[in-house]
């Protein structure tokens, strides 16, 4: 069957209700909600501050920094995170099935996290190094943590990594927004992505990888070791699009952004690192413009629906934390239709 699931981040500070709103609406495939409304602690840097138990952070007016010894604020964005969990645990007693949950990745932690002197984490190779192998352990005890609470659970771990077309091309800006950040090379930017992802599977889920950029580059995060591949479809570039045509004749999962993750009224707003990003595809009259593009874009990379049907998740183009309510309760819903169409 075709599922539906959220990207990741909602609206609101609620918790209790996100929780609710996700597994009422996509009962299917359900994910644990971020609310970067929150505040810094609650942001997807903030979470990966939180998994980072090896190192310590605080928070500065530009910022989460490296320091010397955890700070409130780390603390507190721990604290969130095992408040979420909570939530998570007590609303899905007795749950049976696929479950999501969101982690940020290796390279975008590093371009958005400073050293201790300043600048970014992915301007010194020790740093970032640093910065992915605690994840990857953080990760690790995250699942732990997670299948304790919801046994019942099959995981799925979302590596978000916005960032990344931008580490590869070089195109990070400095401190002081004069210069870029040097390019990293594939091979070390495969690298401490597979230590992430083989930390996901070696713990039993399945790493999947996002980045709702143009030219997400698939055959790298394939290549390190992510087992799907969550993607925009309303801005694929021609070198992904084909990209992600190979990864579905391989075998695996897509994830696809078909409905745009703001309100109409929103749409002129620009996307950041943080999550939410207008997109252009889908349409809330109702799920058949939904499926007409599921079902173009297969055509385009000629596959017959019902051979992949039952390795396609539909998404919103990216997360939801700049919509309104409503429309979160129009959107979900309208997903979870058209992936049943679709099935």
């Amino acid at each position: 069957m075709t599922y539906a699931t959220g990207v990741g981040s909602m609206p609101g500070e609620d918790i209790d209700e996100a929780v609710r709103t996700v597994i009422g609406e996509l009962p299917d495939l359900p994910h644990l909600p971020e609310l970067p409304a929150r505040g810094a602690g609650a942001t997807m840097t903030g979470r990966g501050v939180a998994l980072c138990a090896e190192l310590a952070f605080d928070l500065q007016p530009a910022g989460w920094r490296l320091t010397g010894a955890a700070g409130m604020d780390q603390r507190r964005a721990q604290s969130l995170l095992a408040r979420d969990l909570d939530a998570l645990e007590e609303q899905m007693q007795g749950y049976s099935g696929p479950l999501k949950v969101q982690v940020v990745g290796p390279w975008t932690l590093a371009a958005t996290v400073e050293r201790p002197r300043g600048d970014r984490a992915l301007a010194d190779v020790g740093a970032r190094r640093e910065l992915a192998q605690a994840l990857a352990y953080g990760v690790t005890s995250h699942i732990g943590d997670v299948r304790r609470r919801v046994p019942g659970a099959t995981l799925v771990v979302q590596v978000d990594e916005p960032a990344l077309p931008a580490v590869l091309a070089g195109s990070i800006p400095t401190a002081s927004g004069f210069h870029r950040h040097r390019s990293v090379d594939i091979p070390l930017a495969s690298e401490a992505l597979s230590w992430v992802f083989s930390s996901i599977a070696v713990a039993g889920a399945t790493p999947v990888a996002h980045c709702c950029a143009a030219d997400i580059p698939i055959g790298l995060l394939r290549g390190a070791g992510a087992q799907a591949v969550s993607v925009d479809l309303s801005v694929l570039s021609a070198v992904a699009l084909d990209e992600l045509g190979t990864a579905l004749d391989a075998g695996e999962s897509a994830y696809l952004g078909v409905v745009a993750s703001v309100d109409a009224s929103l749409s002129g707003l620009s996307g950041s690192l943080s999550g939410s990003r207008p997109g252009l595809s889908g349409s809330l009259s109702g799920e058949r413009p939904v499926v007409e593009r599921v079902l173009r874009t297969l055509d385009m990379l000629g596959f017959d629906p019902a051979e992949v049907a039952d390795r396609l998740v539909l998404t919103p183009t990216c997360g939801l934390a700049g919509a309104s309510g409503p429309y979160v309760r129009t959107v979900l819903p309208l997903l979870r239709r058209a992936a049943a169409a679709l099935s």
